[in-house]
């Protein structure tokens, strides 16, 4: 462990508290603990003890300024939290990941928070880069051991550190800071199914891309020959540049954002130079729409992927209502035979109410329709625990 190794905290948790951590949830909020011993600080290793045995129970990082007091590593009885607790850890983690690097694919998340057992921290790889991303600064403590080890994992040369925004910056642990290797340019190039794209690891939201979507923008693509394609919310282009790779005569990326829009031009042209069948609107998509529908334009596949809209539970019900109105506008311009995808990642808005909410609107057009698939997580963001569940997209063929 690092020098200044963080200290041991004996914890007692509610009754409630107890049988959260014994169903296998990895979070405790501060409500679900009843005591601890010692003021503690964040990374300090809260060590669970049964109410009734005195046994230990569980190994979790303590957080004091967060709501979420204690995420857990370990449940079950003792652990010994060290380098070859996490090394096991991300061993196993790359292990899962194997069969999706085997498809000219660089770019992946090799580590999935909770649902890998590092509740609070992200690790997304992009070629010869990985990007560490805290969630809480519970992880500060353990970061000297475990970048070396995400190296060695991902066997990767160059490491960088994000935070998320309210994770404070410590000593030398800032965002944007390099943990080892060297980064000439902010701007990495990495492969997903073949295709390139930029991941600006520096600066770029998350960490510099949106890699959970992939499985779907491969999927466009594959459905896309001879058609032309409407991509809302398409950000860096994602959904176009696949589309086009899969045969499509023109698509058209529609983003609020210029410089994403920019983005999206730019990995267009890296893997197809400047093409004449992209085009790019930047615009609010809801009066976009409506523009096009007064123009009486529609497509062949129409693709729908807004940011998250309930990043709260009381904003559920405004999300929902919100999934109306997008889809309301966008299935009109959906052709007779044509595809629309409809995709979610708001965590707090189930799959079951996402999915009802779409189908409520095309039965509302009047529309027939077909529902061809409905797809979840790819292999590089498993999920481990219901909360974790986040990302639903459903494809809808339309007569």
């Amino acid at each position: 462990m690092p020098d200044h190794s963080p200290s041991r905290l004996a914890t007692r948790l509610t009754p409630q508290g107890e049988r959260i951590l014994r169903a296998g949830h990895p979070w405790l909020f501060d409500g679900a603990v009843e005591s601890v011993k010692g003021d503690g600080n964040p990374g300090d290793l809260a060590i669970i003890f049964d109410r009734k045995k005195d046994r230990c129970i569980g190994v979790g990082l303590y957080d004091p300024e967060s709501p979420i007091r204690i995420r857990v590593l370990h449940a079950g009885g003792g652990i010994r939290i060290d380098e070859a607790f996490f090394a096991e850890r991300l061993k196993a983690a790359r292990k899962l990941r194997l069969p999706l690097l085997k498809l000219n694919t660089d770019g992946y998340r090799l580590v999935h928070g909770e649902n890998d057992g590092f509740p609070g921290l992200i690790v997304d790889v992009y070629a010869n880069v990985a990007v560490i991303k805290l969630y809480t600064p519970a992880w500060f403590p353990y970061l000297e051991i475990l970048y070396p080890l995400v190296l060695r994992t991902a066997k990767v040369d160059t490491a960088v550190l994000r935070l998320a925004r309210l994770v404070s910056p410590q000593a030398d642990y800032r965002d944007g800071a390099l943990l080892a290797g060297s980064l000439p340019e902010p701007e990495i190039t990495f492969r997903e199914h073949n295709l390139k794209f930029y991941a600006n690891v520096l600066e770029g939201h998350k960490t510099g891309f949106f890699l959970d979507h992939r499985h779907n923008r491969k999927r466009v693509g594959e459905l896309s020959e001879g058609q032309d394609v409407l991509d809302v919310f398409s950000y860096a282009g994602g959904f176009s540049v696949h589309a086009l790779a899969g045969g499509a005569y023109r698509v058209v990326s529609l983003d609020i954002s210029g410089p994403a829009l920019e983005v999206a031009r730019r990995n267009v042209a890296l893997n197809f130079g400047e093409d004449p069948r992209h085009e790019t609107v930047a615009g609010d998509a809801f009066q976009e729409l409506e523009q096009i529908a007064r123009r009486k334009e529609d497509f062949g596949i129409v693709v729908v992927d807004p940011p998250s809209f309930a990043k709260r539970e009381k904003e559920v019900r405004g999300a929902l209502d919100a999934y109306r109105r997008i889809h309301t506008l966008a299935v009109p311009l959906v052709r007779p035979g044509g595809v629309l995808v409809a995709a979610s990642c708001s965590a707090r808005v189930s799959a079951d109410d996402f999915f009802a909410t779409v189908e409520r609107v095309l039965k509302k057009s009047g529309r027939t329709y077909r529902l061809l698939e409905k797809t979840f997580h790819d292999t590089d963001h498993p999920i481990g625990f219901l909360e974790g569940a986040y990302l639903k997209t459903g494809y809808y063929r339309l007569d």
